[in-house]
This record gives structure tokens, C-alpha cells and sequence, in this order.
């Protein structure tokens, strides 16, 4: 039984485009979103889309997910999202398409939520004031729980917007270089965290170390640190780190023990690692996670 009587998702849901052509659904919320939906939480995915063949993808997509639709809203001028990716290093390098439908998210169309409601979102969603001021209206009004990711994509990102959704957030996750760039930049990490925790008043913040695994701090100053689970094959890493927080809410709503999150969390990021993309279309990875 869930902790949380609502898991909502609010952000992009967009298209990656692949140097050999491919086009690949994507975006981090609606990665974790599908994610959530494939593990048994039904989340409450918020996002916008173009009137064009890649929304008409994207609808498709959710429909035979059994991704609920309901709050995916339509844009009948602006485009569908899209990222050019480069792979650098077997790193992602991200070419965001400005003024798409993700950046104007309304107020229409929004599930109800309320303080036993969780709700997923990263940073891109902050880039444009009217999504920005949708999710604010929404967090504000419904007093839920906040889980933020911070995915910061230059220039797509600033310190005072990133500052404001942590301040409202129980739980954000980062990697090592951000928790730099947001300013915490010491040469010691666990030093880091504690002021970026202090600061914010986290239940958890979470530090990703890409191939050093991760290190989590709870409000209590603990710390759990977990090696990086490696990958029976290594295909891309898009996506891991989105199936790393869809796999954290999926156990913080289960109740786990901390532990047993972290662990989970890690072995499915890498699992992830393993396909091409962000996404699984195959019901039957799911079904053999042993959860």
C-alpha cells in the first residue's frame, strides 16, 4: 500500500534525436512518468504537446502504456519538444529546442493534489515563466510532497530558480558536478551536502556519482553510500539516472527502508544502461525485477 495517496509528474516529454537518425521518446519526467506506470503507481503525468506527428506519437505511446493522458495538454501553435543528442565520452550532450509546448503548461486540466500527494519535477521545467508558474500555483496550493531533480542544461538553468524549488522540496537529487555549480564546491562532498541539506531542510538529498555509485544524506545527517551496480551491457547511459528517481519514489511510496531504496534504485539505473534509450516498451523487464 502507498505512503502517498497520488503520484504526480510535471515537465517535458519531448523527443531525443539520435546522430544515426533515431528518434527516441523521452524527456525525465515523462521517462520517470512511464516508469512509475510499468511498476504500479498509476502516476498523474502533467505535461503539454504539439499538434504534430511527434505528439500524436506521444499520446499513442502513453494510450498503449495505459499512461494516463488526462493532463497531457495540446498546443494547437508550438511544437512537440525535441533534444539533438551528441554522445561524448559515453556521455549525453544535450541540444534542447527552445519556446516548445513543455514551456507553456497550464493551469487547466491538473490533477488534485494535497499534502499525502507526492510530486516528481526537474529543472528544465523551470525555464519558461508559464510552466514555472503552474508548477508553483500547483506545489503552493496543494501543500504535497516534492521530489526535485535537478537536471541543469545549460543555458537553460539559473541559481535563484534552482534555490526556489529546493526550498520547497522534501527530497532532491543531483550529480557531483551540480552540486558544484549550484555553489556547494568544497573539496569535501559530504561537507557539501550537509550545508546544501542544512540549507534546504531535506528529508534526503541524493548525489549521484555516475560510475562511484551514489551517496545519500537523510535529515538526520546520515549518510548511505552504494557502489555503482555495473551493467550486464553497456548501451547508452540516457535515461539512467531518470530510472534511479522514478525507482527512489517507487520505494519511498512503498515504505522501503532507506537502504533498500538506494540498492533498488542502482540496480535498475543500471539495468536501464543496458537498452538503448530511456524507455522499455517491454512489460516483461518489469515483471522480472525482483521487488
Amino acid at each position: 500500500m502507498s505512503q502517498f495517496n497520488q503520484i504526480a509528474v510535471f515537465g517535458e516529454v519531448l523527443f531525443d534525436l539520435f546522430p544515426e537518425g533515431e528518434a527516441i521518446l523521452g524527456g525525465a519526467p515523462f521517462n520517470v512518468a512511464w516508469h512509475l506506470q510499468a511498476l504500479g503507481d498509476q502516476p498523474h503525468f502533467m505535461s503539454r504537446i504539439g499538434k504534430d506527428d511527434y505528439g500524436q506519437q506521444i499520446r499513442q505511446a502513453m494510450q498503449e502504456w495505459q499512461l494516463s493522458d488526462r493532463s497531457l495538454q495540446l498546443d494547437s501553435v508550438l511544437p512537440t519538444g525535441q533534444v539533438a543528442i551528441r554522445m561524448i565520452d559515453n556521455e549525453p550532450r544535450y541540444d534542447i529546442k527552445a519556446n516548445v509546448a513543455f514551456d507553456f503548461i497550464d493551469n487547466s486540466q491538473l490533477p488534485t493534489l494535497d499534502a499525502h500527494s507526492v510530486l516528481y519535477h526537474g529543472t528544465l521545467a523551470l525555464r519558461h515563466a508559464v510552466s514555472a508558474g503552474t508548477l508553483q500555483d500547483l506545489i503552493t496550493s496543494s501543500r504535497c510532497n516534492v521530489f526535485v531533480d535537478v537536471n541543469l542544461r545549460d543555458p537553460w538553468w539559473n541559481k535563484r530558480d534552482c534555490y526556489q524549488a529546493m526550498e520547497a522540496a522534501n527530497w532532491v537529487k543531483l550529480n557531483h558536478h551540480e552540486i558544484h555549480m549550484l555553489g556547494f564546491a568544497s573539496a569535501d562532498l559530504r561537507q557539501d551536502m550537509t550545508r546544501l541539506q542544512s540549507n534546504f531542510q531535506l528529508k534526503h538529498l541524493i548525489v549521484t556519482l555516475g560510475a562511484d555509485g551514489v551517496i545519500v544524506r537523510t535529515n538526520e545527517g546520515n549518510f548511505i553510500e552504494m557502489p555503482a551496480v555495473k551493467p550486464d551491457t553497456f548501451v547508452d547511459s540516457v535515461g539512467a539516472g531518470d530510472a534511479f528517481s522514478a525507482m527512489y519514489i517507487h520505494g519511498l511510496a512503498a515504505d522501503w527502508p532507506l537502504e533498500q531504496i538506494v540498492e533498488r534504485a542502482q540496480v535498475f539505473a543500471s539495468r536501464v544502461i543496458s537498452e538503448r534509450g530511456a524507455l522499455i516498451h517491454d512489460r516483461g523487464f518489469y515483471q522480472s525485477l525482483e521487488l
